[in-house]
């Protein structure tokens, strides 16, 4: 049975990724909010998993379910407890972060949770009447934030032509000043943003000193 993967992202689409781990390519379905916080990884990035395997009778294709954190791992497999809701279902209905759901459930708030998708009324009341008093520490989890999407590749393009070809830099000096300045501020979304931080860590370096290499 598949517990953990970690590897590469071959593909992403939807609700699930491809993932290269060793020489296998393995299909993660992924719910709402795991993927929002895996919004910012693109294809060829590294990622791990914690992962629910689901295979029944009445589905015996296996499934992969991915987590970014084992304690999402364990509300999701508390959450299928309740009758009616599978897996499938379960995996959709995940579009709040846990924290919100959890403190639904042990607040009795059945319009909340009849919101979440593909759950109505009568399946929120067993959610409530199932999990109810169980839900205290996942209503202590803190979300987890989505990466800082990068800049456009057009915006990383223009600022390193300008550098180059008005502003006289090298080449390598460009891309290196360009790239110690997404380090410090991932989420630069505009060229003046980017020459801005460009510059402010070439305003900081003290006379003299030598930039790494």
């Amino acid at each position: 049975m598949i517990g953990y993967l970690a590897g590469r992202i071959l593909k992403k689409e939807g609700d699930r990724v491809l993932l290269l781990a060793g020489a296998v390519g393995y299909e993660v379905l992924l719910p709402p909010v795991v993927m929002e916080a895996l919004s910012a990884k693109q294809v060829g990035d590294e990622i791990s998993l914690h992962i629910v395997y689901q295979q029944s009778e009445r589905q015996p294709r296996p499934l992969l379910i991915g987590f970014i954190h084992e304690i999402e791992k364990e509300f999701f497999q508390s959450f299928i407890t309740v009758e009616d809701i599978g897996p499938q279902k379960a995996l959709k209905a995940m579009t709040l972060p846990i924290a919100e759901i959890a403190r639904a459930i042990e607040a009795r708030d059945v319009e909340s949770l009849s919101r979440l998708k593909g759950i109505g009324g009568r399946t929120a009341q067993k959610i409530v009447a199932t999990l109810q008093g169980r839900m205290g520490k996942f209503a202590l989890l803190r979300p987890t934030p989505a990466a800082p999407a990068p800049p456009p590749v057009d915006v990383v393009q223009q600022v390193l032509e300008v550098m180059v070809s008005q502003l006289g830099h090298r080449t390598a000096d460009a891309r290196r000043m360009i790239a110690e300045a997404l380090k410090r501020r991932p989420g630069v979304a505009t060229p003046e943003e980017l020459f801005e931080e460009v510059y402010r860590g070439e305003q900081s370096r003290p006379p003299g000193e030598e930039p790494e290499r």
